[in-house]
């Protein structure tokens, strides 16, 4: 197990202004890898929501398969949850969107149930701009299947297995600009002073927000040889971030300029390479941003931090006039509302 957490809480422990304390935002104890980044994940969900003053029972929290998709059960427990199939996770949250707008959406996938079999899913949850919170823990792998590589596995990097990756890999934050994303971030996990901001305004914008974390597989994808690994991300890092987590050691926390890039050693002797997009980033360009993902990919970084942004979009209910009220609040009048109400619709489509 990863951590373990006292039942004893001080009486005068720190609540937000809802008087609930972080307790409230926690959920059962992980069973995950000790290390794993998605646990630095699940924590900066818990502390955003926190400072947030969220009620967790206004919010729900839906996943596919995966290591990352069991992920939910570690946090927000007293939150609405449902864990789908393999790469469905866009469709049932749309169909649960589409029931009550009134609640807050989190999605949390994987690169495989993104990229590889929830492709087409994704695609569409984008390009109809659902509001909802959009995170993939991206670690390069099938970690829940022992170590297969993703399509989010760079080309030539190598995981547990030795064998390099043939294939061209597939960039979701470049993918979720060209199909219309609202908002678009990536993050490392184990930078919590940049991932909780981005958590924060992804739950804020008034549409699809979209950010991709790079959460290393301590188990199957942790080599020197993978660039999914801590040594290589944290040495190829172009980043808007921080980084802070190391699997199985103590943690490592690391602040540098924005505009900068920093290289930082891995507890087993890889390194990451984190690059901060700089202040004078313009955020509502599309084309700026694609570039600027290829400028620092070509010199082998990996650009962090907040990547686009456009608040001006209207969301799906916006765009198919969708009723305010959450479908379960209807009454039998409102949706029978008679054969009058029958002949107007049908005279206007005369």
């Amino acid at each position: 197990m990863t951590f373990i957490r006292p039942n004893f809480r001080h009486p005068e422990n720190h609540t937000n202004e809802i008087g609930y304390s972080i307790k409230n935002y926690e959920g059962a104890l992980s069973t995950l890898c000790a290390g794993c980044g998605h646990d630095s994940i699940s924590a900066a969900i818990i502390k955003s929501c926190f400072e947030l003053n969220l009620e967790p029972h206004k919010i729900a929290k839906i996943s596919g398969i995966g290591c990352s998709s069991k992920t939910p059960t570690y946090f927000l427990g007293k939150a609405h949850g449902f864990n789908s199939v393999h790469g469905r996770m866009p469709s049932v949250t749309t169909g649960a969107n589409m029931a009550n707008r009134d609640l807050l959406y989190i999605g949390v996938s994987g690169d495989g149930d993104t990229a590889s079999i929830g492709m087409g899913q994704f695609a569409h949850v984008v390009r109809r701009n659902l509001n909802m919170v959009y995170l993939v823990m991206n670690n390069g792998c099938y970690g829940l299947t022992k170590g297969q590589d993703s399509a989010t596995a760079d080309k030539g990097s190598a995981g547990k297995k030795g064998v390099p990756s043939v294939f061209d890999s597939i960039d979701l934050c470049q993918l979720a600009l060209q199909l219309g994303a609202g908002m678009v971030a990536r993050s490392f996990s184990g930078d919590k002073q940049q991932l909780v901001p981005l958590i924060k305004a992804a739950i804020k914008h008034p549409g699809f927000a979209f950010i991709d974390v790079i959460s290393p597989c301590v188990t199957f994808n942790n080599t020197p040889a993978s660039t999914k690994g801590y040594e290589w991300v944290r040495d190829h890092l172009e980043a808007t971030g921080t980084i802070d987590f190391i699997p199985e050691k103590s943690e490592i926390t690391i602040d540098y300029p924005a505009g900068s890039s920093r290289q930082v050693q891995l507890h087993d002797g890889s390194e990451l390479v984190l690059q901060k997009n700089a202040n004078d980033y313009d955020l509502s360009s599309r084309k700026a941003a694609m570039n600027r993902i290829e400028s620092v990919k070509e010199a082998g970084n990996i650009l962090t931090g907040l990547i686009y942004h456009n608040e001006n979009q209207g969301d799906t209910h916006a765009s198919i006039n969708t009723t305010q009220r959450p479908l379960n609040a209807l009454t039998e009048a409102d949706l029978c509302p008679g054969s009058a109400v029958l002949e107007q619709l049908n005279a206007g489509l005369r």
